[in-house]
């Protein structure tokens, strides 16, 4: 198979077959056949990773290379050394882009072998990683890591030429300036080796420890001369292994200087504040200097001095500040080692005594002196720390048996009260002393004074007792407890603070008590004399925790002046407390005083030192006096404030104060200050926000705060305060200036939420729920008439909810009933009855009743709460009626219209001109409220009683039909549904939920009672319920039910009509048509007679629903009897001024059923039936044209109207089956009587719209313009022409139209921009007619545009163009601001909508007109465009209005083989009764526009094109290839392949796959094939011309031709047909002699097609004039462009 020998074929990179078997294997497996090195073991570090890949790796590294570093995974030290060598070369000689690829690889293999065992290996691996490094350089660092532990091992090889090689690579790696970066960088790694060498020697310590101590004199300067270690991964390690030196090895002290390598490092480490390390340092300490010996420190006392010293100074460093954790060591190792120290030298021994002096003097003391020097240190654990210490002297001293160590621990204690009442002294004394130090100082009392184990003290609870205990029995006589009341009081509220009694050493009490005593008394002398605050915030705090008459009487005895108190000013009860209680003489002669000064920020403290005061009385009666006293003093509000405030704070203070609260004092004063802050202007000394608040935090704290479900204050004084809020915010409702009642209502609100959260019998109380329903009022307001903020609503609702949720709880579980529900659901009845209301305010209003329903529904007797808050909300029967009668009759217009109701009288007319459209009909109010209250019963599946839920729906339905029966609702009616919809308040969510039976069951009845919009309702029900007709039947029962016909029943039927069973419909026909024949005159008119019957049959018989042909035909014989009996019945020709309701609701039946009748039973006519119909039909009309001012008149309006109906109908009628007439019939038709209808119609619609011009298309005055432009829309051409219009002639429009026609523009134009739909497409029907007409009389004018010398253009009729001016205009004004190609959405029947609906439509009238142009005006045209750029502001318009995805959206089946339907593929149709595609109809038009004008203008889209700037450009370009090329190019090509135009000498075939036009031109010798191609973005991009066969012509002339044709092309507007015949013309002209223009080098001028014939007179070469006079403008001269002598 080829041998081993055989030669390798060059280029050959396929692999072995052993190396395919390997990749397969690999693919098979999932794993790849990994080798490392050529080892047998995987566990050997070699070169290639036995991974999944590993092919592909091993490709990056060059192959020598690979070579190499599978020898250094050898174990022969030659191959090694000799690879390596050999690897150092490599790395010299090559890229270092291919050195780069080993170093993946290279430190698992440095890591192994520069520890390898031979010497000379470890060197050459350090020689060649230096070669390495200097090839590879910064690329080493991502591998760094993983080479610097070993690197650095071997900078200290044994072998110092490894050494030396190792330190010269790391020296070559990095600079000196980068070595430490490198370092710290690497830093993990490295420590990493450090910390197992301090936790090997820790193992060895403990498991070999004789080991240890032979190798005493290595380890223990290893260990313990290192102690100053910073690194937090070592350090735990390094301290553990000093401990474990120390333990082990007795002599290790003798190893090492300690004075110059341990104690130094130790005292800076200590200075420093552990340098971060605290909490792993400090913990060492203790049992590090127990066991320092004592032959190791020279001098014992001074070595501890300096190591306290060094403590000390530590607790000032900044890390030890800002951390609690390391602080907490260092201040735990300071004690611990001190209590030590002071163990070990508990003797009278000269030396004892000193180590005690210096650690108490110059240790602690000092100590403590820095952590209150700093506010950051003064926490607790420091003072428990010193407690602690104290506790353990004190109780050896009491316990211990050794007489010297008990007076030595006495002496100990002794110095250390005297000199810390020495430093307390003196920071009181201080000047320099804040508040924060001085507050520390009382912290450090307070904590002293607590029990040895105040943790373990398992006493009974009773209320904070602030004694010293030991203190002279002077003292504790006054020392008072709580009054029997108090001793009686049932146990506490757990939630109070209670706090235990201690006990305290004797050896501690006294001096402290002694320090306390001091210290208040020089407070109160700084207080006194300075004014000082921060003496006063320490005397607080003080007193709060060491309060008896003792101190008080030490504070009086300390002060320098006597103070006298004047006993008169004293109420007589507290006589006798002033002479013999201090305390309370102190009140009246310092804390009153303090008291009345105006200084805010005191009253926190002084507040703390009366309640110490009041702590001291001996009753409860004692202290209300006191209080009282204070009270009628005029103290500030804000000390009231703070005093009931720390009375809620805790139950002892409480209970020191609950007689004064519930007192009569406090209780006026907190009357009198309700009702100033709510009925009065507010003081200007107290005016400030801040003192304010606090008034009204008052009052909401006396509201709020209970106890034991019991007022704060007396109840009678809470009833008083809450009717005067209430009061307040009454006038709030109903003021119109917010300025006055923001802040005082926000406070009430305040106030409000606290009482109704916080107190829970608070509606027992009627002024609450006065309250509340006063606050719920202003929340059911709008913003607009209480004018208050949206955070002061936002807090009213949320005091209303509050209010709400605890009413409801309250009665909601009760028997009694709440007042607050009957009152608000009759508040909110005269609202939604009486009140105008916009959608806003009953937004709001209805939110308010949510918020009621939602809690109500969450109280235990719901059902009946919500029963009667429904009862008392709903309107009585006549209270609705009245409410129905006060609608609007507007919505009587659009049935009327649309036939679906019948009327003879004239209804009183209320339009929303005389009706205010700023408010909704208290109707739609009342049911919008209740439909929600239903809504939500229904979901709750809650009954209402007496049908009051079907009865609410019902009222809901009929003022939704009310709404939808008008045809122009203003604004605030569209947003009332909106609402309504957004709510879930729907026809589908209550029909589905209600009982429906019984609605329409309520309906039906209304509706046959009273007919009206009853009937509308329940028939827009029963259509969206799918109404069964045997459903229907159970509500009627029989037909007999609607005779005689009422108003109600009448209206009944005719809704009713599509759901009735079929034999009821005939049976209604045959009794109306027996009714008719028995109707005498005096009964055709009425509702039972003649005008109800037609009606009746009108509604049955107009959808066909069932056989009434020869029906039909017989009524038509029974009018036909009336106009021979009673013919002044029949309104013909005459005024309608006189004319009664009746007569015109009988004749618009008349003509409702002779509409029918032409529908479903013309071919029973005969001529004498005919001739009555389309007689009639004409006296109609003449009826109608001579009565257009009675049009305002409803029912005048609705006569015009069915009469245009008639005429539209026959119309129709003779336009669609004229055939199947009687000759003569058609010829009466169009010679008579289509003639007379459109010489009424045609003036009459001139006259309607000179009168109307300002009314909406949607207005019912304008109702008849519908059925009349629908009629005009069948007028023939010959009649327009032949119009009998006044002249309208305009002096400066140039136009070479006939007088007749031009009038008739001058008159239709116009209304294209009239403000009503109907009329613009009836007008553009009418002018499309003519469009084909016009251009023919500018023929006459050609030949003079063409021999003018500049270039010239003729504009489109002028009356268009004018048209066209003014819509430009209002367009700029409505898209101007939008970009071009973003589609704007035009509202349906808007003003805008007819704007731009007349501007397309007259634009689609411009192109119409310029398709049936010639081509040489079709060329002046384009030049008129092109100057006023008119068609540039076209095209950016229709870039605006066309949709991005134009697709058609259309009432056929889509196929799914066919391609998507857009605008541009499906015809637009422009009905005048066409709704249904009205938000579709812009769009489309706009793309019909748009695809006419590239069709027709293609080379001035294309220029336009070509001048839009870059983002435009590639809009129009992607948006015209996707939806419009394709179907031009079909059409194009389509249109040449079925042409019939013949060309002599030209064949013409077309390619529609290839989008190709192939025109062959032969004549005599020469023959010429032209290949015309088609872009792909037809017609935007140029169409470009290529050769074909050519015979017989000159490569000059033959290039000459291709570029006239693609000139053609390019820039005529019109298609490749007619480029080809103007080209074929001028090939023609050149056979025939004619010579080319030198100017363009074509025989026709491609623009206005004339030859050339202006001659030089010096080389007699011709030109055309066109091209002489752009010769002439652009260069400037007047030469030959030839010769160049003067051109004359």
């Amino acid at each position: 198979m080829g041998g081993k020998n055989k030669q390798r074929t060059k280029g050959n990179v396929r692999p072995s077959n052993s190396g395919r078997a390997a990749e397969l294997l690999a693919k098979e497996r999932g794993t790849v056949p990994g080798f490392i090195g050529f080892g047998t073991s995987q566990s050997d570090l070699g070169y290639v990773p036995a991974v999944q890949g590993a092919e592909e790796i091993d490709s990056l590294v060059d192959s020598d290379f690979r070579v190499v570093l599978r020898k250094l995974s050898k174990k022969d030290v030659t191959t090694k050394l000799k690879a390596m060598q050999e690897f150092g070369t490599m790395c010299d000689q090559r890229e270092a882009e291919v050195v780069k690829g080993v170093l993946p690889y290279w430190p698992r293999i440095y890591c192994k072998i520069s520890l390898d065992y031979d010497r000379r290996v470890r060197e050459a691996t350090q020689i060649a990683f230096e070669r390495l490094i200097l090839k590879v350089k910064k690329h080493l660092a991502p591998h760094l890591k993983s080479l610097m532990g070993y690197w650095l091992i071997a900078q200290c090889d044994s072998y110092a030429p490894a050494a030396t090689a190792a330190k010269q690579a790391f020296e070559a790696a990095f600079p000196p300036s980068k070595q430490s970066e490198a370092l710290v960088f690497c830093k993990d790694e490295i420590i990493n080796v450090r910390s197992a060498f301090f936790e090997l020697v820790s193992a060895l310590c403990q498991y070999i420890p004789k080991s240890m101590k032979a190798e005493s004199s290595r380890v223990s300067p290893a260990v313990l001369a290192n102690i100053d270690e910073i690194d937090p991964v070592v350090c735990p390690s390094l301290w553990e292994a000093v401990l474990y030196i120390l333990t082990t090895i007795e002599d290790c002290w003798n190893h090492v200087n300690a004075s110059k390598n341990v104690f130094p490092k130790l005292s800076t480490m200590l200075s420093e504040g552990g340098r971060g390390l605290a909490t792993v340092i400090y913990p060492y300490l203790l049992p590090f200097i127990s066991k320092i010996p004592h032959f190791s420190t020279d001098l014992n006392l001074e070595f501890f001095r300096d190591f306290f010293t060094y403590i000390t100074q530590g607790l000032s460093t900044e890390r030890i500040l800002t951390s609690h954790s390391d602080c907490s060591a260092l201040i735990s190792a300071f004690f611990e080692c001190l209590r030590f120290i002071m163990q070990q030298n508990l003797g009278v021994k000269e030396e004892s005594v000193k180590m005690q002096k210096m650690l108490i003097n110059d240790q602690l003391i000092p100590f403590v002196d820095t952590a209150l020097n700093d506010p950051r240190l003064q926490n607790e654990q420091l003072y428990d720390q010193l407690a602690e210490t104290l506790n353990s002297w004190e109780n050896k001293a009491e316990t211990h048996g050794d007489d010297r160590v008990v007076d030595t621990l006495k002496n100990v204690l002794k110095t250390f009260w005297a000199n810390l009442s020495d430093i307390c002294l003196q920071k009181i004394a201080s000047q320099e002393a804040d508040e924060k130090s001085l507050l520390g100082l009382a912290s450090l009392l307070q904590v002293l004074q607590k029990a040895e184990n105040s943790g373990k003290q398992n006493q009974k609870k009773v209320p904070k007792a602030r004694i010293i205990d030991g203190a002279p029995e002077s003292s504790t006589e006054n020392r008072k407890e709580i009054s029997s009341e108090e001793e009686n009081a049932e146990e506490l509220d757990p939630s109070w603070d209670q706090k235990f009694p201690v006990h305290i050493s004797q050896l501690r009490n006294g001096p402290l008590y002694d320090l306390v005593c001091n210290l208040a008394g020089r407070s109160v002398a700084h207080i006194s004399g300075m004014k000082s605050r921060k003496h006063l915030s320490f005397l607080s705090s003080l007193l709060n925790s060491f309060a008896s008459s003792e101190v008080f009487k030490v504070m009086l005895e300390l002060q320098n002046e006597k103070c006298n108190i004047d006993v008169n000013t004293v109420p007589q009860e507290l006589v006798r407390s002033v002479r013999e209680n201090p305390a309370v003489r102190f009140m009246y002669e310092k804390l009153i005083n303090w008291l009345s000064e105006d200084k805010k920020q005191n009253t926190d403290f002084l507040v703390d030192i009366l309640y110490s005061i009041l702590y001291c009385c001996e009753s409860n009666s004692e202290r209300k006096t006191i209080l009282d006293d204070l009270t009628k003093l005029d103290l500030k509000w804000n000390i009231i404030l703070r005093i009931i405030q720390k009375a809620c704070s805790g139950s002892d203070k409480h209970l020191l104060v609950s007689t004064w609260l519930k007192g009569d004092i406090l209780g006026e004063k907190l009357a009198t200050l309700a009702d100033h802050l709510c009925n009065k202007d507010l003081e200007v000394e107290d005016s400030s926000e801040s003192f304010t608040s606090e008034r009204w935090t008052l009052l909401s704290l006396v509201l709020s705060q209970h106890v034991k479900n019991d007022y704060l204050i007396g109840e009678a004084y809470v009833e008083r305060i809450i009717s005067k809020l209430n009061v307040a915010l009454s006038k709030a409702k109903t003021t119109s200036e917010a300025g006055n009642t923001e802040p005082s209502v926000s406070f009430i609100c305040d106030v409000a939420s606290n009482f109704f959260i916080s107190v829970k019998g608070c509606w027992l109380m009627p002024s609450s729920e006065e309250l509340l329903l006063t606050v719920f009022q202003l929340c059911a307001q709008n913003q607009d008439i209480s004018h208050l903020s949206d955070s002061l609503v936002s807090k009213l609702k949320c005091t209303w909810l509050c209010g709400l949720h605890s009413l409801v709880h309250q009665f909601g579980n009760a028997n009694t009933q709440s007042t607050f529900l009957h009152s608000s659901a009759l508040w909110l009845k005269n609202q939604i009855q009486s009140t105008s209301l916009d959608v806003k305010s009953l937004q709001v209003m209805m939110s308010t009743v949510d918020d009621i329903l939602t809690s109500l529904l969450e109280a235990h007797n719901a059902l009946l709460l919500l029963r009667l808050f429904v009862e008392n909300i709903m309107p009585s029967d006549s209270e609705w009626e009245n409410m129905r009668h006060s609608l609007s009759t507007q919505w009587l217009h659009k049935p009327l219209l649309e036939g679906r109701l019948s009327l003879n009288y004239e209804y009183s007319r209320t339009d929303f001109k005389e009706y205010t459209t700023l408010q909704l009909p208290s109707h739609l109010c009342t049911t919008a409220l209740l439909s929600k209250v239903v809504l939500l019963t229904l979901k709750e599946e809650i009954i209402l009683e007496q049908n009051k839920t079907e009865k609410i729906i019902a009222e809901l339905f009929y003022s939704l039909q009310w709404c939808e029966e008008l045809e122009n609702p203003y604004n605030m009616l569209i947003e009332f549904c909106e609402m309504l919809q957004g709510m879930g308040i729907t026809y589908d969510n209550l029909s589905v939920l209600c009982n429906l039976s019984g609605l329409l069951e309520l309906i039906f009845i209304r509706s046959r009672d009273t007919g009206t919009l009853w009937s509308l309702t329940i028939s827009k029900l029963m259509h969206s319920k799918n109404i069964l007709p045997d459903e229907v039947k159970q509500l009627y029962k029989t037909t007999e039910g609607f005779f005689p016909v009422t108003e109600g029943s009448l209206h009944t039927v005719q809704c009713l009509c599509p759901f009735l069973p079929l034999e009821d419909k005939e049976e209604l026909v045959i009794q109306c048509t027996a009714r008719l024949l028995t109707c005498t005159k005096k009964d055709l008119c009425n509702i039972d007679g003649s005008f109800g019957y037609l009606s009746i049959l009108n509604s049955c018989l107009k959808t066909g629903s069932i056989d009434g042909r020869e029906k039909l035909y017989g009524i038509l014989k029974i009018i036909m009897s009336w106009k021979s009996d009673h013919e002044d019945i029949f309104l013909f020709s005459c005024s309608l001024k006189e004319a009664s309701p009746q007569l015109l609701g009988l004749n618009i039946e008349i003509i409702h059923l002779l509409s029918i009748l032409l529908k479903y039973s013309s071919s029973l006519l005969v001529d004498s039936d005919w001739d009555f119909i389309m007689c009639s039909m004409l006296a109609w009309l003449e009826t109608t044209s001579e009565n257009h001012a009675l049009y305002p008149v409803p029912l005048v309006q609705l006569f015009a109207c069915v009469s245009c109906d008639l005429a539209c109908t026959l119309s129709a009628y003779f336009s669609s089956i004229s055939s199947n007439l009687p000759v003569n019939l058609i010829s009466e038709w169009h010679d008579f009587f289509s003639e007379g209808i459109h010489n009424l119609l045609l003036p009459l619609l001139v006259k309607i719209t000179e009168e109307s011009k300002d009314t909406s298309e949607t207005s019912f005055q304008n109702s008849v313009l519908i059925p009349l432009g629908e009629t005009l829309t069948y007028i023939s051409k010959d009649q327009l022409l032949n119009h009998k219009l006044s002249v309208r002639l305009t002096s400066d429009q140039k136009t070479n139209l006939p007088e007749r026609l031009q009038t008739l523009l001058n008159t239709l134009a116009p209304l294209l921009h009239f403000r009503a739909r109907p009329v613009q497409i009836a007008v553009y029907h009418m002018l499309y007619k003519l469009m084909p007409e016009l251009p023919k009389f500018d023929d006459d004018d050609l030949k003079s545009y063409v021999d003018e010398e500049e270039e010239p253009a003729l504009s489109p009729p002028a009356a268009l163009m004018t048209v066209l001016g003014i819509l430009e205009d209002l367009l700029e004004n409505i898209l101007e601001c939008f970009p071009v190609g973003e589609c704007v959405v035009i509202q349906p029947l808007s003003e805008e909508f007819c704007y731009v609906l007349g501007y397309l439509l007259t634009w689609k009238l411009i192109l119409t007109f310029f398709k049936a142009s010639t081509s040489q005006l079709r060329a002046l045209y384009s030049l008129y465009l092109r100057r006023t750029k008119s068609l540039n502001k076209l095209l950016y318009h229709l870039f605006r209005l066309m949709p991005q995805v134009p697709t058609y959206v259309g009432p056929a089946v889509e196929h799914p083989n066919k391609e998507m339907k857009t605008f541009f593929t499906e015809e637009l149709h422009l009905h005048v009764r066409e709704t249904a595609t009205l938000s579709s109809q812009i769009p489309h038009l706009a793309c019909s526009v748009y695809q006419i004008t590239l069709k027709d203008l293609p080379a001035m889209v294309r220029l336009w094109w070509n001048s839009c700037e870059k983002r435009v450009f590639n809009v129009v370009d992607k948006f015209t290839s996707k939806y419009v090329s394709n179907m031009l190019s079909f059409q194009e090509i389509s249109s040449v392949q079925t042409s019939t135009q013949l060309f002599n000498g030209m064949t013409v075939k077309a390619r529609s796959t290839t989008r190709e036009v192939i025109a062959t031109y032969s004549v005599d010798d020469i023959f010429i094939e032209l290949i015309i191609q088609l872009p792909l973005n037809y017609p935007l991009g140029s169409i470009t011309v290529e050769s074909g066969k050519r015979v017989g012509v000159a490569v000059q002339q033959w290039r000459n031709w291709m570029l006239q044709l693609s000139t053609y092309l390019t820039h005529q507007n019109g298609s490749i047909m007619e480029g080809l015949a103007l080209w074929k013309n001028n090939v023609d002209k050149r056979f025939e002699g004619v010579e080319d223009c030198m100017i363009c080098f074509s025989v026709i001028h491609g623009f206005n097609y004339s030859l050339p014939k202006k001659a030089c007179r010096t080389c007699k070469k011709k030109f055309h004039s066109a091209c002489l006079y752009k010769w002439f403008t652009s260069s400037n001269k007047s030469t030959c462009p030839l010769c160049r002598e003067t051109f004359f």
